[in-house]
């Protein structure tokens, strides 16, 4: 197998976990996991592998896959959210998860949720971080339904975690339930789509786009935007059917967004309404 490192930081030891999966700038399973690996620096070896190959390495045909290396080169653990439970087993010390139990169950409720629904946002509108579309980009109404779900979920575990960590006399820092966790990580990949494609964030509350905001200037996962800018470099990571896939309709144009760029909260007065600006610089 083809090897990469995409580790952003210099970890200290031997790798202590082997994860197998596809290029992280299209593939929101892989990428939620080496979001959690970076983000809790845990020392990690990576294999990426092209879509189309991915029954040549993984016994079950799906990725990612990870091999837990202290435990057995031969256990493969696959699926993303059973992946993240292991390694918060394997590190209780890091806190994957939030360490109020309130908060912990709730971070497990809607990190499951997004494992398993919005599959008309999944379907429609492809992962693909580096890509930007403009223009009359249509909204289905399932999709609708589902972006405003995801809009109150966030609201809902921001507005509960400011209460209760505010009663634990503990710090916020700003992501969903206080601190980064899992939780954050499997929203990650959607929030690359709200980019993508100009998901609407009309009924966005202050809550939801502060998080948004703590999320897109957050350093670990600016370093690991670069990686998926980096990938995009080499063109034995395209995946076509992923890349323009309005194409044929002129009422889209297709390009790439910049490296350097930032979210930028817009608040308009008048509507009370928050958009996803670029800007660059």
């Amino acid at each position: 197998m083809k090897r990469s490192d995409p580790v952003t930081f210099c970890l200290d030891g031997e790798p202590e976990v082997h994860l197998l999966g596809t290029y992280t700038r299209y593939s929101s399973w892989t990428a939620r996991v080496v979001t959690v690996l970076e983000y809790f620096r845990i020392p990690y070896r990576a294999t990426y592998v092209p879509l189309v190959h991915v029954k040549q390495h993984s016994k079950s045909g799906f990725v990612p896959i990870l091999v837990p290396l202290s435990l057995s080169p031969d256990l493969e653990i696959n699926d993303s959210l059973s992946i993240c439970e292991f390694l918060a087993e394997s590190y209780p010390e890091l806190s994957l998860w939030p360490q109020d139990g309130q908060l912990r169950a709730v971070a497990r409720s809607a990190a499951a949720e997004m494992h398993s629904g919005f599959g008309e946002i999944r379907n429609t509108y492809h992962t693909n971080f580096v890509a930007k579309y403009e223009g009359v980009i249509h909204v289905t109404e399932q999709a609708e339904k589902e972006i405003d779900r995801l809009l109150a979920l966030w609201d809902q575990a921001r507005k509960m975690t400011i209460a209760r960590l505010d009663v634990l006399g503990e710090k916020d820092e700003g992501f969903l339930f206080g601190r980064f966790s899992v939780a954050d990580s499997f929203f990650w990949p959607v929030l690359w789509r709200f980019r993508t494609y100009s998901l609407p964030l009309l009924k966005a509350s202050p809550e939801t786009l502060s998080w948004i905001q703590t999320m897109w200037g957050d350093p670990t996962l600016r370093g690991l935007s670069k990686d998926y800018f980096k990938q995009a470099e080499n063109p034995e990571t395209a995946i076509e059917k992923y890349d323009d896939i309005f194409r044929g309709n002129s009422d889209i144009r297709y390009s790439r967004f910049e490296e350097e760029w930032e979210f930028q909260r817009q608040d308009n007065l008048a509507s009370g309404h928050d958009e996803l600006q670029p800007r660059v610089g």
